[in-house]
């Protein structure tokens, strides 16, 4: 396709560090939102509430990628790995954000992780989470070999995990984090490989 072909080599052009900068800005401006009183009343779940689905939305959007090349011609591959890094960031920040700002009190935050079941799914997405962000260099790849490829597949149950923790957590029922559960388990659905059909048997065979 030629809107295709032009983005392919438009993107060939554009380097992927640019995205670390522009990653950077929105938890400036929420912090500096906050500070403002632009928040609502309660600023400090609405930034936790933000950087946890900014986060899901970058992951999905590295999920994406693989089915994009596959099915339409996008070539994006090589701002994957700052994708993930930026997500892993924003669900950095909101733990964080839970823990320091929230919370505070350490036997509460334990209190929480053991007796409230979405935040244990979301602590056990993060930790699955964490290797990846770990090992999301050159020098890993290198060393790791074809490990790396199976250790990075750890994405697909924290991205799950993650909306799960997002389905939960709300109050009520609420379609957007159903919708982006839904469009996982599709972009995962995607990457399965089609099995190859078997020739059919020549007669006499």
């Amino acid at each position: 396709m030629a809107l295709v072909d032009r983005l392919n080599r438009a993107t060939r052009r554009v380097p992927a560090w640019p995205l670390y900068l522009l990653g950077a800005l929105p938890p400036v401006w929420l912090i500096w939102a906050g500070f403002a009183g632009q928040l609502g009343v309660d600023p400090v779940k609405e930034m936790e509430h933000q950087m946890g689905e900014w986060g899901l939305w970058l992951l999905i959007a590295g999920l994406a990628i693989t089915p994009l090349q596959r099915f339409v011609g996008l070539r994006l591959v090589k701002y994957r790995r700052a994708i993930g890094l930026l997500a892993f960031f924003y669900i950095l920040l909101h733990l964080l954000i839970w823990l320091v700002l929230d919370v505070q009190i350490p036997s509460q935050i334990v209190a929480d992780i053991l007796k409230r079941p979405y935040i244990t799914i979301g602590m056990a997405a993060f930790v699955l989470l964490l290797p990846l962000a770990l090992t999301s260099n050159n020098w890993s790849i290198r060393r790791m070999g074809s490990g790396w490829r199976k250790l990075h597949k750890l994405v697909y149950p924290a991205v799950l995990l993650g909306a799960v923790h997002f389905v939960m957590l709300v109050k009520g029922f609420q379609i957007e984090p159903l919708l982006y559960l839904a469009a996982i388990v599709a972009l995962l659905a995607l990457r399965l490989r089609r099995p190859r059909r078997q020739r059919a048997p020549l007669p006499g065979e």
